[in-house]
């Protein structure tokens, strides 16, 4: 085989392998975003639709306050129960929240962790979301800040929590981070807590990212929507 073909051949398969790279990188930064973002899309009309269909549950006082309000039926495995709202990371911003955190859940929207707490129930209501790829919905996870809203919704009530510290990093073997009074959250007794996490670096997932908050407020939907998201 002359020096001629073997040099052709080698660009040959350098080209091909370099085609493979470049359509799998569009694989992952664009239609694994289109997918999830249809996903994402779907969680939510199913939301709407059972939220249009249920009767009204008055589950807290007429307007905002801190009562708690009647805990909820048990939420069903990647199922869709809450809609999540953070103005800091635009007022276009709302993500559906499914229950457990498996890989295919996490690609519908985020994922509450089993066995934590339920939303607006004493203890931690704590939540899982991909920082990149599948709709990159944490993207901007490193731009919160204490003080800022996190405000959901079960179709009922909306729950205003608000941060108080992070983003925290550690590895994804500290689990305590999601306990009842997470661990280095600053918490020192019981309380209506939230945690958030992501994967870090960026692109990698050899870290998580934490923040931690309490409940302010629970007010009906019938109330209009909270003040974290009128401004």
């Amino acid at each position: 085989m002359s020096v001629r073909v073997i040099v052709r051949t080698v660009s040959e398969l350098c080209i091909t392998v370099g085609t493979l790279i470049v359509l799998f990188v569009v694989y992952v930064l664009f239609w694994t975003g289109v997918k999830a973002d249809r996903a994402m899309d779907r969680q939510v009309e199913v939301l709407q639709d059972r939220w249009a269909k249920q009767p009204v549950r008055h589950t807290s006082a007429p307007g905002a306050s801190t009562a708690a309000p009647e805990p909820p039926a048990p939420y069903e495995d990647v199922k869709p129960f809450a809609l999540m709202y953070i103005p800091r990371l635009g007022f276009t911003w709302n993500k559906p929240v499914l229950e457990g955190t498996k890989t295919n859940t996490l690609k519908k929207g985020l994922g509450h962790y089993a066995n934590t707490a339920q939303l607006g129930q004493k203890g931690n209501f704590a939540v899982a979301g991909h920082r990149r790829t599948y709709g990159d919905p944490l993207k901007d996870f490193p731009q919160l800040r204490p003080g800022d809203a996190v405000v959901l919704t079960d179709g009922a009530n909306w729950f205003t929590y608000v941060i108080d510290k992070g983003p925290y990093r550690t590895l994804p073997t500290d689990v305590q981070v999601i306990d009842p009074v997470p661990r280095k959250s600053g918490y020192t007794r019981a309380g209506r807590y939230l945690t958030l996490t992501t994967c870090d670096p960026e692109w990698g997932h050899s870290h998580r990212l934490i923040v931690w908050g309490h409940l302010e407020s629970i007010q009906p939907v019938e109330a209009g929507k909270p003040e974290a998201l009128r401004r």
